[in-house]
């Protein structure tokens, strides 16, 4: 590859994606341009921006992208009800595509003739995919996994640009949050046998902690997109850190799962996602009362095919199209309200009744 004068690095302002701004710019002698997208994840985005200003960094974009990402990704997963392994409400693999998409725009913009990110494993492929079916030409630097460093050569680059990375001994506890929920890991602590300690949870409250009363919430459906909560229009973003904080007041919304790595090996996850919980369990009531049996059935189907798809990175190629006219057309009947019942983790759905 030829030795591009200007970079465009998606930076979320960890610990890679810092060390990949000022790798890039010596490997490459080229000016780094950073791109930070607001997905909900409720850090200081101008903090994150100084921070890569203060790396090396010739510019940094933010960019409030929470619309973007309720309507154009989380929306058409949940008209679907796409969750993985038909249980987990996906939200860090819905945000991939469109920081893809966001980098190629910044990359148009500033003139940049190549893309770089920090992530390795199953999330490089679920930025690549999307880079390339948006513009196959372009070329992509794949930071974390390029660089050659040992481990005290990694530790000596990053003490020589002031970047802290965690000791061996540590058992930091490594997530991904997002408007749509919140994925937390950390090698030995997450045992599987084991139940995680409360330090590991963020956005909802111990059982022992809840309210003894339990809440009731009434989410109302438009051809199967939510718009209010308990009789109150509100837009999609609002409508989901609404119900984000009162479920996570009764603690629902906690998911526990042993995933399969790309390599064949296992690891622990937690996920609390409130407001992705009460809603999917919110839809597919709405869609079980409103379709029949039999279409119900083909749903199912298109609804893991759409979760694997969305897994692989393949959210803009033609299989999640044609998924998505199928699910679009199918939402058109899922009109109506659903009323559940939240206390101490549990959600169940209580009513449901379509408009007139």
């Amino acid at each position: 590859m030829k030795k591009p004068e200007r970079i465009v690095l998606g930076y979320s302002g960890g610990v890679q994606s810092s060390l990949a701004i000022a790798w890039l710019a010596e490997t490459y002698g080229a000016e780094v341009v950073t791109v930070t997208l607001d997905l909900g994840q409720e850090q200081d985005l101008a903090d994150l921006r100084a921070r890569a200003l203060g790396l090396g960094a010739s510019r940094g974009h933010v960019i409030d992208a929470r619309d973007d990402f309720a309507r154009g990704f989380v929306i058409p997963a949940l008209k679907a009800n796409a969750r993985a392994e038909d249980r987990i409400p996906m939200a860090t693999a819905l945000g991939r595509p469109l920081i893809a998409k966001k980098l190629i725009e910044i990359a148009r913009f500033e003139g940049a003739s190549t893309i770089a990110h920090g992530a390795i494993g199953r999330d490089r492929a679920r930025i690549e995919g999307p880079l390339r079916t948006l513009d196959p030409g372009v070329p992509i630097v794949a930071a974390a996994s390029e660089w050659d460093f040992t481990a005290q050569g990694l530790i000596k680059f990053a003490d020589q640009h002031g970047i802290a990375l965690p000791a061996a001994s540590e058992q930091t506890l490594r997530s991904d949050r997002n408007l749509w929920g919140r994925s937390a890991g950390v090698g030995g602590v997450l045992d599987s046998w084991q139940e995680a300690p409360e330090s590991c949870y963020a956005m909802t409250r111990a059982l022992d902690r809840c309210p003894d009363q339990p809440a009731y919430v009434e989410v109302g459906f438009e051809r199967g997109i939510p718009g209010a909560v308990n009789g109150v229009a509100m837009p999609i973003v609002e409508l989901i850190d609404s119900l984000t904080t009162i479920a996570g007041e009764h603690g629902v919304g906690r998911l526990d799962r042993v995933k399969q790595k790309p390599d064949g090996t296992r690891s622990h996850a937690l996920y609390e996602m409130p407001a992705s919980v009460v809603l999917h369990a919110a839809h597919l009531e709405l869609d079980r009362f409103v379709h029949s049996p039999a279409l119900m059935r083909i749903s199912r189907s298109v609804a893991a095919d759409l979760a694997d798809v969305i897994d692989r990175g393949e959210w803009f190629g033609p299989v999640r199209e044609a998924l998505g006219a199928f699910v679009d057309h199918v939402q058109r009947q899922t009109t109506g309200v659903v009323r559940l019942k939240l206390f101490k983790g549990d959600c169940r759905v209580v009513g449901r009744s379509t408009n007139p």
